[in-house]
């Protein structure tokens, strides 16, 4: 299989394969000891709770107790009540109920008169027939729950009695507390639970939404923890009596009449924790995978890299045509491939050496061009020379108009610029060029040559595309600014022919000219001159270097071929793709530094 056929491919899959395989055990064994934990935890927390609720419960009924023993002792309601006179003991009935902050507060004479009944709504028999009056009548302190509408009522009863010893019973007080939604709500916030207050088998009160009252009821009695599912919600619940809080000696109560607490805690909530713990487990899982991956990538890349390295720089050669570029020499280092290593400073090796021979071979291609010179300049001397002539026979006779001699002069003028610019361009090719090296802002020179390229007649807008975070080179700044002159007027004359040629419908929305820098591999700095002119013929293309080979009349067919030694001698390359109608990319790609091999004037810097 070609999956296996590859070092790499094999490294990657074997340490995948055993990372997923220890982490997927890891986590399994975390997620059940995790859950496990997390429900005995909330298992104890409900047990805690319930705790709170019956400490909470003994609470209230001793502060009951200690309140309705200080009231019956108080001798002016022992006088109130010795008169079993009602309208004497409600208003004082009424009074310590509101300081005493009770739900209720009744007042029974010995004889079993009811003297007072203050807030609650007790619906029961008057008198001694009243849940723990009679224990009370008879000297003993009693709790009982009594029935109410809106919740459960439970009610401390103590005797009142005057004269030590044998003491003489006056009658009783009662006083109540109500388990009531408040008090749930107050509950709730103490123990984090839901709470439920039942009697006879029914909800009274809870912090939970009455929709759900049914569903609790079911609960009530069970013993040990229950689950139950309130709409998206589940919960673990556990039931408690309350009746069960009483103390020992107190009046019996009725069975029918048993009231329970109900305590719930969201497992949903409480075990919410574990699906982000999930995540965060699935994360660590297929981050150690990629790290495992990556440590076995770097590995395998020792040996790979290299090579890849090589191939990459074979295709750039293919691709661009440029056989001088060198494959960047791996780092030493402990892990370093030492094979590949040697093979990639052969490589170097070899690319300079091909960069040694094509300079060699420029040279010995310019000094052959020289054997074709002279016919070149044969014919281009010709024309201005036999003008030059004619205009000086004309300055020769003297009595010959002023218009006239000013034409002659102009001729005269013009031919020696048009001798001098094909003498300078001859030179400019067949001499070896030297190079003034510095450190040169790309983007600046290109701004610079396009303001150049542009001046006088016929201007080109030109459209800038330059990368604002090049780096500065080290090049010959003159030499590119020519060049990129050179490239630019070519353009522009391109689109000029364009006007005036059949490509003209052909050309797309794009901008007309366009000078692009943009960063490649190695810090080598690329620069594109585009255009949507008229474009070059498909079989003149592969001679566009070639010197004194032009298309364009009135071009000498040098300006390509010093560009093109211009560049070679700045260690870079240049590519020219062109589709006729359509319009012409130039691409210069220059290194960060000169060559060492460069020609370079005396005393000039090279770094």
């Amino acid at each position: 299989m070609k999956l296996f056929s590859s070092l790499t491919n094999r490294i990657f899959l074997a340490s995948a394969a055993l990372a997923v395989l220890s982490i997927g055990v890891a986590i399994a064994i975390v997620n059940v000891r995790v859950t496990r934990e997390a429900e005995g935890e909330l298992e104890r927390g409900l047990e805690e709770a319930a705790r709170l609720v019956e400490q909470h419960h003994e609470t209230q009924v001793e502060s009951s107790l200690r309140l309705a023993r200080l009231v019956a002792d108080l001798p002016r309601f022992k006088a109130a009540v010795d008169l079993a006179d009602p309208p004497t003991v409600e208003p004082l009935a009424k009074d310590y109920r509101d300081q005493m902050g009770s739900a209720l507060v009744v007042v029974i004479h010995r004889s079993g008169r009811l003297l007072a009944r203050v807030g609650g709504d007790a619906t029961a028999a008057p008198g001694t027939d009243l849940p723990g009056i009679r224990e009370a009548l008879s000297d003993r302190e009693t709790t009982a729950f009594w029935p109410s509408s809106h919740a459960i009522l439970e009610v401390v009863t103590v005797p009142i009695f005057i004269g030590q010893p044998g003491p003489e019973i006056l009658g009783t007080l009662s006083v109540g507390f109500e388990f009531d939604e408040r008090l749930a709500q107050r509950l709730k916030a103490l123990t984090e639970s839901e709470i439920a207050f039942a009697l006879d088998g029914r909800i009274q009160a809870a912090t939970l939404a009455k929709d759900d009252f049914p569903r609790l009821e079911g609960l009530l009695g069970s013993s040990g923890t229950s689950r139950l599912r309130l709409g998206d919600e589940e919960f673990l619940a556990l039931s408690r009596p309350l009746a069960s809080l009483a103390r020992p000696g107190t009046a019996p109560r009725q069975e029918s009449l048993a009231p329970m607490a109900l305590i719930l805690r969201s497992r949903t909530k409480r075990l919410s924790f574990i699906g982000p713990l999930h995540t965060l487990l699935a994360s660590t899982a297929l981050l150690a995978v990629a790290l495992g991956t990556l440590v076995s990538y770097a590995i395998a890349r020792t040996v790979t890299r290299p090579l890849r390295a090589i191939t990459a720089t074979m295709g750039e050669m293919a691709a661009t045509g440029d056989l001088t570029r060198k494959a960047p020499l791996p780092a030493p280092g402990k892990w370093q491939d030492e094979d590949a290593r040697l093979l990639a400073n052969n490589f170097a090796v070899m690319t300079e050496a091909i960069a040694r021979f094509q300079r060699e071979a420029g040279q010995r291609e310019r000094l052959a061009s020289l054997g074709r010179l002279s016919t070149v300049i044969a014919h281009e001397i010709r024309n201005p020379l036999m003008i030059i002539k004619t205009a000086i026979r004309t300055l020769r006779h003297h009595e010959i108009p002023e218009v006239e001699r000013g034409e002659a002069l102009r001729d005269i003028d013009g031919e020696v610029v048009r001798l001098n610019r094909l003498v300078e361009g001859v030179l400019d090719f067949a001499r070896p060029i030297q190079f003034e090296f510095g450190t040169v802002d790309v983007n600046r020179v290109c701004q610079a040559a396009a303001t150049s390229a542009m001046a006088g007649t016929h201007p080109r807008e030109v459209f800038f595309s330059l990368d604002p975070g090049l780096s500065p080179i080290v090049t010959d700044g003159e030499r590119l600014h020519g060049v990129l002159v050179n490239l630019l007027t070519n353009a522009r004359n391109a689109l000029d022919a364009r006007k005036a040629g059949p490509g003209a419908s052909a050309i797309d929305s794009r901008p007309d000219l366009e000078l692009v820098t943009q960063r490649a591999a190695g810090d080598r700095v690329v620069i594109t001159v585009r255009d949507r002119g008229v474009g070059i013929e498909a079989e003149n293309l592969p001679r566009v270097w070639e010197p004194y080979f032009t298309s364009r009349r009135g071009g000498t067919g040098l300006g390509l071929a010093i560009v093109r030694n211009v560049i070679d001698g700045l260690g870079g390359s240049i590519a020219i793709d062109s589709r006729p109608a359509v319009g012409t990319d130039v691409r210069i790609e220059l290194p960060p530094r000169p060559p060492a091999s460069a020609p370079a004037r005396p005393g000039e810097r090279t770094a």
